[in-house]
Formats: C-alpha cells, sequence, structure tokens
C-alpha cells in the first residue's frame, strides 16, 4: 500500500475507519476517559452499540460513494475502536503509531493487518515518553500543527493527550517540517475541553479554516494559526458549536467535506464557499467527545 498525506484536505484515496462491533457491555465510569462520555453514562444516554454502527456504515457509504478505498482495524472483542485517528497518523509516506493514554492501549492491537500492507520501514515508533494522539496533529504542507498541553501536572489530567517529547520526537523524524506546538485548554467540564486540536481547529478547502479561539490556552498560539487564513475565510464556532463537535468534519476533497446534518450554520457557510456537504448524522458518536476527523485515519491523498 502506498501512503501519503502532506494536508488535510487533498482529494482522499484509502482511509483507516473506526468500528462499533466488539464494544461489549455497557462501561463504568472508571473505564472512561473523557468528559463527555462520563456526562452522557452518568445522564443514563450513552450511546448504543446498534446506532454507533449505523452511523460508522453511513459514513463509510459516503467514502466509498466517492471511489475511497475504505480499511477497519481487526475486531477486539470488548474494545471502543471508533476513533480510529488517535493510533497513529500519516506524514508524506511515513505511518507514525501513537503512543496513547493507557486505558486505550488495547485499540492498537486492531492495526496488526493494516501492518502487513507496508513495507516495516515505513512504520514509525517514537520514544515510549513521546505522549502523542492523532487528534492533536495536524498537516499543513511543510508545516505542522500539534496540540499539546506543557502543564506540571499533565500526568495527572486524563484530558492531556500530547506532550512536549511528542514535539521533540516528531522534530527528529521529521526535520525538514516547521513545527507549530498549539496548547489547548484543559477541563474536566465537557463545554470547555479542548480534548484535541481538531476540536477547536481545522483547515478546510485550500485556504479556508474552521476555530474556537476558546480552545486556545496561549492567544498567541491562535493569533499564530490565523496568519495562515485571510479573515474572510475564518469560521469562528462558539462554545456551543464546539461541545457538539463543529469542527470536527472531514475532508474528502477540498471541495467535498463530511459534516452533520445538525451543523446548520458551519453547513450553510460552506456551501457559500463552494464546498459540497455530505451529511452524515453523527449525532451517537458525538456523545463520545469525538466526529468525523475522529473516526478517519487517512493512509493516502492525491499528491497536489
Amino acid at each position: 500500500m502506498q501512503l501519503h498525506l502532506r494536508d488535510e484536505t487533498a482529494p482522499l484515496i484509502s482511509v483507516l475507519i473506526g468500528r462499533a462491533d466488539q464494544m461489549g457491555s455497557l462501561p463504568s465510569l472508571t473505564d472512561l476517559y473523557d468528559p463527555k462520555s462520563k456526562a452522557h453514562l452518568l445522564a443514563g444516554t450513552y450511546p448504543k452499540e446498534a446506532d454507533l454502527i449505523a452511523e460508522i456504515n453511513a459514513l463509510k457509504n459516503v467514502l466509498e460513494k466517492h471511489g475511497v478505498k475504505v480499511f477497519q482495524p481487526d475486531p477486539l472483542k470488548d474494545c471502543n475502536q471508533i476513533f480510529a485517528r488517535d493510533l497513529g497518523f500519516v506524514i508524506d509516506d511515513l505511518f507514525v503509531q501513537s503512543n496513547i493514554l493507557p486505558l486505550r492501549e488495547k485499540e492498537l492491537e486492531g492495526l496488526k493487518s493494516l501492518y502487513t500492507q507496508f513495507d516495516s520501514k515505513q512504520i514509525i515508533r517514537l520514544h515510549e515518553e513521546a505522549h502523542v494522539e492523532g487528534g492533536d496533529v495536524m498537516l499543513f504542507g511543510d508545516h505542522l500543527f500539534v496540540g499539546v498541553c506543557t502543564r506540571f501536572d499533565y500526568s495527572e489530567i486524563i484530558t492531556a493527550r500530547t506532550n512536549t517529547k511528542a514535539i521533540e520526537e516528531l522534530q527528529r523524524v521529521f526535520p525538514h517540517k516547521k513545527i507549530y506546538p498549539i496548547e489547548l485548554r484543559k477541563s474536566e467540564d465537557p463545554c470547555q475541553n479542548a480534548l484535541h486540536l481538531d476540536c477547536i481547529f481545522q483547515p478546510l478547502g485550500h485556504d479556508f479554516a474552521i476555530f474556537h479561539p476558546d480552545g486556545f490556552s496561549n492567544p498567541a498560539d491562535y493569533k499564530a494559526l490565523r496568519t495562515f487564513f485571510k479573515p474572510e475565510n475564518c469560521f469562528e464556532i462558539t462554545a456551543v458549536e464546539m461541545y457538539e463537535m463543529n469542527s470536527n468534519i472531514f475532508s474528502i476533497a477540498p471541495d467535498i467535506v463530511v459534516s452533520d446534518p445538525s451543523f446548520d450554520r458551519l453547513n450553510q457557510w460552506l456551501t457559500d464557499k463552494g464546498i459540497t456537504v455530505e451529511e452524515v448524522s453523527y449525532r451517537e458518536v458525538a456523545k463520545q467527545e469525538g466526529l468525523f476527523r475522529c473516526s478517519t485515519l487517512p493512509l493516502q491523498r492525491q499528491k497536489t
């Protein structure tokens, strides 16, 4: 299999998407690792496996309609495998395996069949102290935006997924990339927590972007990112829209995205900008603090 990724929007050729058919029984509170899932479990509204399967299948159908080759992880019993993005990420022609949250390490076993299709030299494993999840890694040509948490109590924050050691390791492996660490706002309140960079920022098309300014812990990081985009090409989402995951849509091509039909304001803006919006309801998946980008791991996009 060929690997190639330099940005977030070039026409998609192949992708790994999550699965929900082996999740098992209702989890306990201690099994969960994000505040939104915990809130839904306590409220009695935690998503049912059948509903999650239906939503992922709807996404798969849209991707295949556009000619995308879709892979899925090997099924693992009693394991939440929806958020494939965090297991790794492709940069140029290399697959970087993530050092993910310990509670999620079992998910990496689901990559075994996928790895048989790569040249072993294409798989990069970072130093074990370099914690990183794919939702924090955003490609923009020779630039690499990486969500990070540098707080002294990093190890005690379950919503902190990427550390400074990961920045150092990525710079070592990709010395030609200009890396921009983006400090994210972390909270146990799901209405304020920026779990990953893609929860508050996403480039679209050729020169558009979605932002949630309040999700940036450091205003300077937000200002630096904004310089890459013209003001009229930036769409700012509210705290409520961030909670509903409006920035976590997914690009099939520069002019085609997958979005949730409930994102009225965003979808209208995208349509006005000439971008086709493929609507897939992902309301049950969203209860676990992730959406379309979180459940997709692009393997190859066209060279542009």
